[in-house]
């Protein structure tokens, strides 16, 4: 149901969506297990080129806010310097999109391996460990940062739902040529629309992406 173009979700029919929950969950399990059996070998390669790069630390993880609002760490390849966090209020002017999210398309703070498996989205191979713990799901709106949470509406909020994703309809179709409302409608119309073929549907559009890359930066 919408009002003046906005989605506004009905909490309590998404909960009640058991059979698709309990299979999406059955999934979930068996394929961050067979995922992470499968891309060790890019693990490795991708381990050792970060080592080499900067000889900083491999992974990076870092507090977001999933289902109802509750905290987890989230688990990335480290694409940034290891002082990043640090640097980003000396760059928070340059932020290129409106709203309750940072993104800055020449990030200084990103390192050269960082610029490749940001752009094939390899740096989200980890979250698969995520996924296993029952923090994040395949598929499902970005995990918001806490700082980014602080800012939202109540119709922000909505994203908060469902378990968050390590790739959704927002990082297969627009990306990052869109600000954050229009990434809030784009979640929103995904938690309101889905189901098993559009699940399928995305996740074979995130493996194109790791060979065609889009707009991500």
């Amino acid at each position: 149901m919408s009002k003046n173009n906005k989605i506004i979700l009905n909490k309590d029919k998404i909960e009640k969506h058991y059979f698709y929950r309990f299979t999406k969950r059955l999934f979930d399990i068996l394929a961050s297990l067979i995922g992470l059996v499968i891309l060790s070998p890019i693990f490795l390669i991708v381990a050792i080129a970060i080592k080499i790069d900067d000889g900083g630390p491999i992974f990076y993880n870092q507090e977001r806010i999933g289902k109802n609002g509750k905290e987890f760490k989230m688990y990335k390849f480290r694409s940034m310097k290891v002082n990043a966090d640090q640097e980003l209020e000396k760059l928070i002017h340059k932020n290129e999109v409106d709203g309750a999210m940072f993104k800055m398309k020449d990030d200084p703070r990103i390192t050269r391996v960082g610029k490749f498996i940001r752009k094939t989205s390899i740096d989200e191979f980890p979250q698969l460990l995520n996924v296993l713990f029952g923090q994040m799901s395949i598929v499902g709106p970005r995990p918001p940062l806490p700082r980014e949470v602080k800012m939202y509406t109540d119709y922000d909020w909505q994203r908060l739902y469902v378990r968050p994703g390590c790739t959704g309809l927002w990082q297969v179709t627009v990306r990052n040529s869109v600000g954050f409302h229009e990434m809030v409608n784009i979640d929103l119309e995904y938690i309101q629309k889905r189901g098993f073929w559009l699940d399928i549907k995305i996740m074979f559009k995130t493996i194109k992406i790791i060979f065609v890359p889009n707009s991500a930066y």
